[in-house]
């Protein structure tokens, strides 16, 4: 509830009438304002008497900011000005401009400080030295506001189009890294309305006031809308300031009123009545703020903040206020270290029957025979031994071993993305989607379907505020975080069914929550912070609980019968976590891999897993790689096979285009994701379209092609002959053939097995097999027109058929033959008569 403070501090006339400023600097000591006159003031904190006057300055200053060595004033005569605190004093001109300047900030460093003019360009000085000039001109309108964001690392406009630019400080030259539009009201610069970017202390959000008249908060990491604070001033705002731990924001209106908001809630808790207010700075450390209007007047008020509201200001520094903030989100990382209790020192007992004990310790004329006098450690104790290495000679446990924190992989919903603003995608596969909107107490939920004929998109209100969805044929699950005394909840709602209740909800133990989840033809799976598998059958009935030897759980996928766990194994050396896996048919109740690792490179995370429509398991990697699991089915034989490397791709061969991708799944022999673009790592809305791209097994990166031969050329005095580009690029497209063909027939070959084979697998085997060896056959033919020195591997190709009748033998004899290689032919001639006589070991 709103209050109002009792105390009201006088007026102080330190300007004449106009625009007036004042700021803090970063120890509270004192106080600078500056306003259309030619004097400067110096207020001391703590201090009521008559301020420091710095006469004979320049006129109509209009912005101030300070270190606490120095202050910038910037002035419509075109002129920043740099003076001295202690001196009291003017120090330098950092710039001049030949159009008025409209804002100043120095960074948090003080090195630099950024200008705004009426000229298009933004300019960075260096404080220190004034010929070292950045230059920021990629934004088309002249800037109002402009400001450092915490660490210095970003310089945020706010520009009279309406649009704020960002841009990156990280590198000699600046560069634009964003444009937010569509947040902040196109304003002339000699408007008293403002458009102030003011940066919450924790780093990760700006606030800027609308042309609604409210206040919207802007993340930095995805530069979307977070909390409002809404419904406050009648008028439009003119300026605004985050409290120095960002638990409270001020705001000023044309309504002459001042406004407390409480971060946390965005409710108003204090309304003073303050007009024509230009400028807001809150004490660095007390609940005391100042602030100036266009009277000239400038207001120091201590219990600014109303005394049963000011422990807000003793708390430590707070969040910005995020519709989903991402540090409270459900992590892996969060596990509880074990007590690290110094080791208490225990009197070592003398065994009986020692050394030490028959020799009662070290003769007494012995005690002194060594002196540790630069601490070398070979000082002994009361039974005559060395300290434990461990130890000091005091006994306290020494810190020579660096301790290593341990790093455990993020658990993460497959095919899900995080909150960007107040949307999410719970689910994003071949089947639909899932997305919900955040509506401030209550979520919206939209199920769309790619094919209209089977299935009807709908959409619900959801108060449960699902966070994970799993997206099949046959159902949709979803499930929603403990939150108070509501425990977790998993919800599946089936597409058709034949009785009146057509879903089911059932609840985790109180304290557990989901971290992820999977969703088959026949079970349904979750994960969860207790590290418990949890399955169920496809309408609620418990089937099986059990914990897995790896933990914390990162992630599961499913298909069918089988179930595909992974969590965080042993450490490694850099002190990350190794990924392990376990497949097993649940149904059968058989473990096809136990505890395996997940093959990633060093450094690299899992981005996705999932099971391929054929039922194999594939995981997506940080550095771009798709792998499938080849001999999964076969315990202690499985192993990573990469399909593709997407750094690879083509499209990216030029080195222009920078691109990655979000996977969503592997079908029909190609892998489906999303294209992003802009540094992006998810995708956002509007819904954008899937992509397909053929297998490619990393073999080699793509050479440069290869010159075709100039007949008017002089001919090669090293005699080698040039590689035709089209007998290069057939060759290359053979090799990837053979292999990935190959890789389907072991898939193949141990579903059939596995499954004791239907006719129509071993059919589809039989006709892989021949298309292999044909594959082989027009590889046959690219090395025979080559020349007779490919022979030897010619004939490698000719034993690497799996025909068992002869006639594909046969068929390269012919090949062979056809290019005149007659040595070849009598060579393939031989290996057709030992398959047929099984006289090779091989066969």
């Amino acid at each position: 509830m709103a209050s109002t403070a009792p105390h009201r501090p006088r007026a102080r006339p330190a300007h004449t009438q106009g625009s007036t400023h004042c700021a803090y600097t970063p120890d509270g000591s004192k106080l600078v304002t500056v306003g259309s006159n030619n004097t400067i003031r110096l207020y001391k904190t703590g201090f009521d008497g008559e301020p420091i006057n710095i006469d004979d300055c320049q006129e109509q200053n209009v912005c101030v900011d300070a270190s606490d060595e120095f202050f910038v004033v910037g002035s419509e005569d075109g002129t920043v000005s740099l003076y001295s605190i202690p001196n009291a004093a003017f120090d330098k001109f950092l710039l001049r401009c030949t159009l008025p300047i409209r804002d100043v900030a120095l960074s948090p460093d003080s090195k630099w400080c950024a200008v705004a003019s009426d000229e298009l360009t933004v300019k960075l000085i260096r404080t220190d030295d004034i010929s070292q000039i950045r230059h920021l001109k990629e934004h088309n309108k002249a800037t109002k506001h402009l400001t450092f964001d915490t660490k210095g690392s970003t310089v945020a406009l706010a520009c009279t189009d309406g649009v704020v630019y960002v841009y990156s400080l990280a590198s000699d030259e600046p560069e634009l890294i964003r444009q937010v539009d569509g947040i902040i009201g196109a304003l002339d610069t000699e408007s008293e309305v403002s458009s102030e970017i003011a940066w919450h202390p924790d780093g990760r959000a700006f606030a800027v006031p609308t042309p609604t008249r409210d206040i919207q908060v802007i993340s930095k990491n995805d530069w979307e809308k977070q909390r409002a604070f809404t419904n406050g001033h009648s008028g439009d705002i003119t300026a605004l300031a985050w409290s120095p731990n960002g638990a409270i924001l001020a705001s000023a209106g044309k309504d002459k009123k001042i406004l407390l908001w409480e971060t946390k809630t965005q409710g108003i808790i204090a309304r003073l009545d303050y007009a024509n207010v230009m400028d807001i700075s809150w004490h660095p450390k007390d609940n005391l703020v100042s602030f100036t209007n266009s009277d000239g007047e400038v207001y120091i008020h201590p219990d600014f903040v109303p005394e049963q509201h000011e422990g807000l200001l003793k708390l430590g520094k707070q969040p910005a206020p995020f519709i989903h903030d991402p540090l409270s989100e459900i992590s892996a990382n969060i596990r509880r270290p074990a007590d690290a209790r110094p080791m208490e020192v225990v009197d070592r007992r003398v065994r009986a029957g020692s050394y030490d004990s028959l020799m009662d310790g070290p003769l007494p004329e012995d005690e002194d025979f060594v002196v540790d006098d630069d601490g070398a450690g070979y000082v002994v104790n009361g039974n005559g031994k060395r300290v434990h290495d461990d130890y000091d000679v005091f006994g306290e446990p020494s810190s020579k071993r660096p301790h290593i924190e341990t790093e455990y992989h993020e658990a993460f919903q497959p095919g899900s993305t995080p909150w960007r603003g107040n949307r999410k995608y719970l689910c994003l596969n071949l089947i639909g989607f899932v997305w919900t909107v955040d509506q401030d107490g209550h979520n919206t939920v939209t199920v769309e379907f790619y094919d209209h004929e089977f299935h009807r998109d709908f959409h619900f209100t959801d108060t449960f505020l699902y966070d994970k969805a799993c997206l099949t044929e046959n159902g949709t699950l979803f499930s929603c975080p403990p939150k108070d005394d509501t425990p977790a909840t998993i919800f599946y709602r089936p597409h058709e069914t034949w009785t009146a209740r057509t879903d089911w909800r059932t609840q985790l133990p109180k304290g557990e929550a989901v971290l992820a989840m999977s969703l088959s033809d026949s079970f349904v799976t979750v994960t969860t912070t207790a590290n418990y598998v949890r399955v169920y059958t496809l309408f609620g009935i418990p089937y099986r609980v059990y914990r897995p030897k790896s933990t914390p759980m990162v992630t599961c996928a499913s298909w069918r019968d089988y179930v595909m766990t992974i969590g965080n194994g042993p450490v490694g050396a850099d002190g990350h976590t190794r990924l392990l896996y376990t497949i097993e048919n649940v149904k059968r109740d058989e473990i096809c891999q136990n505890e395996d690792t997940v093959a990633l490179p060093e450094g690299a995370t899992l981005k996705s897993v999932f099971f391929s429509d054929s039922g194999d398991p594939c995981i997506y990697d940080s550095t771009g790689t798709l792998l499938t699991l080849l001999h999964w089915r076969q315990p202690s034989r499985a192993s990573w096979v990469p399909l593709l490397d997407t750094k690879l791709l083509p499209r990216l061969a030029s080195g222009r285009k920078t691109e990655s991708y979000f996977p969503i799944a592997v079908a029909d022999n190609k892998f489906h994701c999303i294209i992003l673009k802009g540094g992006d790592q998810y995708p956002y809305f509007p819904r954008p379209l899937l992509s397909e791209f053929d297998f490619s097994i990393p073999l080699t990166s793509e050479p440069p092609k290869a010159r075709r031969a100039n007949p008017d050329a002089m001919d090669q005095d090293d005699g080698t002959p040039e590689l035709d580009d089209d007998d290069e690029s057939e060759t290359r497209k053979l090799e990837q053939q053979f292999l990935l063909k190959g890789l389907a027939a072991a898939q193949l070959q141990d579903l059939v097995d596995s499954s004791s084979g239907g006719h129509a697998h071993r059919s589809s085997l039989a006709r892989l097999e021949l298309e292999i060896d044909k594959t082989l056959l027009q590889f046959l033919a690219v090395e025979c027109r080559e020349g007779e020195d490919r022979g030897m591997r010619a004939l490698e190709l000719v034993e690497l058929m799996r025909d068992r009748t002869g006639r594909m033998v046969e068929a390269a004899g012919k090949v062979a033959e056809r290019y005149g290689r007659s040595i070849l032919g009598e060579k393939i001639r031989e290996v057709g008569e030992r398959r047929v006589n099984a006289m090779d070991d091989d066969y």
